[in-house]
Formats: structure tokens, sequence, C-alpha cells
């Protein structure tokens, strides 16, 4: 039986253990000089991600099952390029990267000092840019 519940998940009226990210929804473009900004004091985290593609939600569970950084390390920003492809645009052109879903970027001093996409997302020592 717990192999059919982790494949589909636990009965309906059920919450499980599931691990909730900090995440601040990436939705204006007037978010972009503040993450920036931001990122002077500490590493800005954008998550760009396709609500209509699998590889993105199955890069996205893997990507919070292994978030590991302690609170208040870094600043976590979610990005569905889809409901908010004018900011996804912008991201690509001010980041200087090219655009990709699922992508995650790490911008630090003002400028992205790494990006990847897909299954690599999965792969990143985040810890690292601390």
């Amino acid at each position: 039986m717990g192999l059919f519940k982790n494949i589909f998940g636990g009965s309906a009226g059920s919450t499980g253990d599931k691990k909730v990210l900090p995440w601040t929804p990436l939705q204006r473009l007037d978010q972009l000089p503040d993450i920036e900004e931001k990122s002077k004091v500490r590493p800005q985290i954008i998550f760009k991600h396709s609500t209509t593609c699998g590889i993105s939600r199955m890069v996205l569970n893997m990507f919070t099952d292994s978030y590991a950084i302690e609170a208040g390390k870094i600043d976590l920003y979610f990005l569905d390029l889809q409901a908010h492809r004018e900011v996804s645009n912008e991201v690509a052109i001010r980041f200087q990267v090219i655009h990709q879903s699922p992508q995650l970027l790490v911008v630090k001093n003002n400028s992205t000092v790494f990006h990847t996409s897909h299954g690599a997302i999965s792969e990143v020592d985040l810890e690292k840019f601390l």
C-alpha cells in the first residue's frame, strides 16, 4: 500500500508531510529591480516553472524535496511563466539567460552567477552560493 500512496498521494483528507518552501511569487516586472537590489545582501533564486509540463513539475518536486537551506539565507522566487510571460521574457533579458523551462537562476551581487535547466536543477548545490 505504501508504494501506491507514494505514487498517487494520500487519501483525500490527508495533508501528508509534503515540504513547503518559502516561495515569493514573481508576478510583476517591478519586482525585478528589487531582486537585483536584494542580491547585494543575499543570493536570490528564481525558479521558472511551466504549469503544463510534467517534466517541470517533476523537477520542481525534486528541487523542493532536496532543498535544505536555512531560512533567511536565500530568497526564493517562483515564476509561473505561462501566467506571467512578460515577466519571464524580462527575466531572460535582464539576467542575460536564454529562456528555458524549467529553469533556475542564482542572482548575486546584481548579476546572474549561475543558471541551469531541466534535470540539472536537482543537482545544484545552493550552499556554494551563500
